[in-house]
């Protein structure tokens, strides 16, 4: 005897379809996604006949498997359309399939976190981000969870001990911080989709997405700051290879892309080559600046030895240096390629 679905739970069902329908139809276009028609969904009928709920389902999973992880990522960051209804409705189809790829793992992970950033004050500390904290904003997704913590999980605390303790950008991602907590996710399997898990790896990401943004906007500043530094100095272009640049980069240029990374970096966090260009530019600015140090101390040098010979004369007028700015050589050693590197 098969089972049929009850009208609540079909009724319920397509509640949750016409709340999803928008929210793939925007993405599509966003992304210039092909998105197969649902004409009862198109229509906005209210109540539909189970054949239709059943298209309905369908056409989701279908547009499940079309939309990639980073595209789910940057349109809920961008779009005026996120809400708490929209990121639950969303968490909980992809909580209820019966079947889960890695990808479907994927979006959960970012909408529990996604969902969780969205409810949670936006002056919430950092301590007072504990599990029970966390179980409290996600239990209208995730039911009540019990918070007995098993001993797989232990290891999230230390990771985000070892990424708090970063500097920079360079140092958090030369730490395999970020690659060690997916790997976790990962080798979980199952065990994942246990609430707490979900409560304990909500926490850590959002935590960890925290330190990057902090870091992240730390380093972006220190190379603008760096870069209108050079530009007083009169410094134009900078040999830029190492990071992935031409040899003679406009600093006006490298100004605007900083600009971009601070709007694209909130769509998604990774180890990835924009965050690599990122951290190479950093130690280019650096090096820079260090040479330009260099070469103000020389001149401020060769001043006082001939301010000095000039002393006995009672007619010395004010003495100002001034000569172009000396060309960078990209090859000379940071002071700091042995600590951003560690």
């Amino acid at each position: 005897m098969s089972h049929q679905p009850s009208l609540n739970n079909l009724a319920a069902e397509w509640r949750a379809a016409r709340t999803l329908h928008p929210l793939y139809a925007a993405l599509a276009r966003e992304f210039v996604i092909e998105a197969p028609l649902c004409n009862d969904l198109e229509s906005g009928v209210d109540a539909p006949p189970q054949e239709s709920v059943e298209q309905a389902r369908q056409w989701l999973l279908d547009m499940d498997g079309r939309i990639q992880v980073h595209q789910l990522r940057q349109f809920l960051q961008t779009t005026s359309l996120t809400n708490d209804e929209n990121l639950r409705t969303l968490l909980l189809h992809h909580l209820q399939k019966k079947q889960r790829t890695e990808v479907d793992r994927d979006k959960i992970d970012f909408l529990l976190v996604q969902y969780f950033s969205y409810c949670a004050p936006s002056r919430l500390e950092d301590a007072d981000v504990d599990l029970d904290y966390v179980a409290q904003v996600l239990e209208p997704a995730l039911g009540s969870v019990d918070l007995e913590v098993p001993e797989w999980l232990g290891a999230l605390d230390g990771l985000l001990q070892s990424a708090n303790r970063s500097q920079n950008l360079s140092q958090l991602l030369g730490s395999g911080i970020l690659d060690k907590g997916r790997k976790l996710k990962t080798s979980a399997g199952e065990n994942y989709y246990l609430p707490v898990a979900m409560v304990a790896f909500t926490r850590f990401s959002f935590l960890i997405r925290r330190v990057f943004f902090r870091l992240m906007h730390q380093d972006l500043n220190a190379i603008l700051d760096g870069l209108r530094t050079l530009e007083e100095q009169g410094v134009t272009v900078l040999d830029c290879r190492s990071a992935q640049f031409s040899a003679e980069e406009p600093i006006v240029r490298l100004r605007m892309i900083c600009q971009s990374w601070k709007v694209m970096f909130h769509a998604e966090y990774s180890s990835g080559s924009p965050l690599q260009m990122l951290v190479d530019l950093h130690k280019v600015v650096h090096a820079a600046l260090a040479k330009q140090g260099t070469a103000s101390k020389s001149k401020a040098a060769a001043a006082g030895v001939q301010v000095s010979a000039q002393a006995h004369s009672t007619d010395v007028p004010e003495f100002e240096v001034s000569s172009a700015p000396q060309e960078w050589d990209p090859d000379a050693p940071s002071a700091t390629d042995s600590e951003d590197n560690a």
